[in-house]
This record gives C-alpha cells, structure tokens and sequence, in this order.
C-alpha cells in the first residue's frame, strides 16, 4: 500500500513541475519577468539545456542517459529496503529525488532543454525550477538522514554477504 501511495506522490509533484513549467512557458516566455519581491525574487523564462548551472551545456543525451542510470538505482534501492517504519524518511526523500529527476527528464527527453524560471535576484542565485529544489531538497535531507539518523547497520541489506547470512 505504501508503495502506491508513494508512486502516486511522485506522479503528483511531476505533476506540480511541469505545471508550473507550462506555465512559466506560456506567461514567462511571452511577456517577460515577472517581479514578486523587487530585487528579492523574480519569475524570470529561462531554457538550459544543460544541468544545473548549465553545466555540460549541450549535453543532453548523456544527461538522459545518467538520470536513467541512477533512477533506476534508486527504484532498486527503493524496492529492496526493509518494509519497517525506520526506512520510511528514506523512503519519502527516494520519492522527492525521484520526482525531481523525473520532472527534468520530461523536459530534456520532449524539448532538449529543461524550463527554469524563478530566480532569486538578491544573490543573484542560477535560474531553477520547482524540480531542482525537490532533488536538492532530498539531497540535502538525505546527508542530514545519513550523518545523523541511519548507521551502518540499516543498510546491511544492500550487503550480499549479510543477505546470504540470514538466509
């Protein structure tokens, strides 16, 4: 039951993503920045075709590639976890990274570019997207989980010798 429910959160913030790339596309594109916090926050159109930062510009089949690899890492990683209530943080920031390389991977696999469009002018942080903050947000929740929730020891399953062991 849990694994329906998770698949359906992260068809719901894909959902979210490119709904709000859709919007930016058509509103943005057309008529310009939008300021909703002068010199603090703008919606701004943006088309990177590269990743974050725009980094490996022009790149875009071997990003698809990579995001494939690593999603289906962590689908497996996902799958294979112990069905207790411990893994379930684990769980929710698989379905946020999920969503996010996901709702990016849209973009690159349709248009060869992904839709960033909010930008904070103030520190005049890189344009991104509702996708970007779901991975940098997991990413962030998964060091903060690994540092100081998980010890080695929860994560013996992924260790064959372990799994072999209690067999």
């Amino acid at each position: 039951m849990k694994k329906i429910r998770h698949l359906i959160y992260v068809i719901l913030l894909i959902a979210l993503d490119q709904f709000t790339k859709y919007l930016a596309a058509i509103y943005l594109k057309t008529n310009g920045p939008v300021q909703v916090i002068p010199r603090v926050l703008q919606l701004y159109y943006h088309e990177n075709n590269g990743a974050v930062w725009g980094i490996m510009s022009g790149k875009i089949s071997f990003l698809i590639i990579i995001t494939i690899i690593i999603m289906t890492g962590m689908v497996l990683f996902y799958l294979k976890m112990p069905a207790g209530k411990r893994y379930d943080r684990m769980r929710l920031v698989l379905v946020l990274l999920c969503a996010g390389a996901i709702g990016n991977l849209i973009d690159r696999s349709i248009h060869k570019y992904v839709v960033d469009f909010i930008y904070f002018e103030l520190i005049d942080f890189p344009i991104f997207n509702l996708a970007d903050c779901y991975v940098t947000c997991s990413a962030l929740l998964l060091i903060i989980l690994c540092l100081f929730y998980y010890k080695d020891d929860d994560f013996a399953f992924l260790n064959k010798k372990e799994e072999q062991k209690h067999e």
